[in-house]
């Protein structure tokens, strides 16, 4: 059967309730000490639940956002295998996307990709396990516009974006440049190789 746009199957089933929001993941790790610090560091969060072999960090309204466990037989992440890609955090506006840019650098986290995907802006890092995190700003005012822009030929032909400086990125931003000049993607067609960059560094 096919499935359609709105959930069902050829029509004949409803459609599942969405869930309010998106409430935290798990992560399994070996390292549980360093990434309890690096994701502390990372969100500016806090440790809202310590135990012998589990961890929950909150930086936000939710009494935990990324929960970390120590799990018997867990082993290294291998980045050849299906699943999870990275994990997403989106900032307000740009100055802060940058704010929390440099003050990353200065506790020794730095970018392993900077990309304008077109809908957003982003800037990737890597956690102590190989677990890869995005740090974005929206590049369009509304969810409606965003929807529109992915609909475009150009999106299609280059749906990963154009890579970016992120000091450039600072520097502009530092400078007063409005804004929506700064977030437009610059470019046009397919992406040089290789299409998507090897982040598993």
């Amino acid at each position: 059967m096919t499935q359609t746009t709105n959930g069902s199957k050829n029509g004949d089933l409803p459609t599942v309730k969405s869930p309010a929001s998106l409430a935290h993941v798990l992560l399994k790790t070996t390292k549980l000490d360093e990434m309890i610090d690096f994701y502390v560091q990372f969100t500016g969060g806090k440790v809202a639940f310590r135990g012998k072999s589990m961890a929950f960090i909150a930086y936000d309204e939710e009494h935990h956002r990324i929960a970390l466990g120590a799990m018997p037989n867990t082993t290294p992440k291998d980045h050849r295998s299906s699943g999870l890609e990275h994990i997403a955090f989106t900032y307000d506006n740009l100055d802060d996307l940058v704010l929390s840019y440099e003050q990353r650098k200065k506790l020794g986290m730095h970018p392993i990709w900077c990309v304008n995907h077109g809908p957003t802006t982003s800037i990737y890092y890597q956690d102590p396990d190989g677990n890869h995190l995005e740090t974005q700003v929206d590049n369009f005012d509304t969810a409606e516009e965003t929807t529109e822009y992915m609909m475009l030929p150009e999106f299609a032909e280059n749906s990963v974006g154009f890579d970016f400086d992120p000091e450039d990125l600072a520097a502009r931003v530092r400078s007063g440049e409005d804004h929506k000049s700064i977030k437009r993607r610059i470019g046009s067609g397919p992406r040089p190789n290789p299409p998507y960059p090897s982040l598993h560094k």
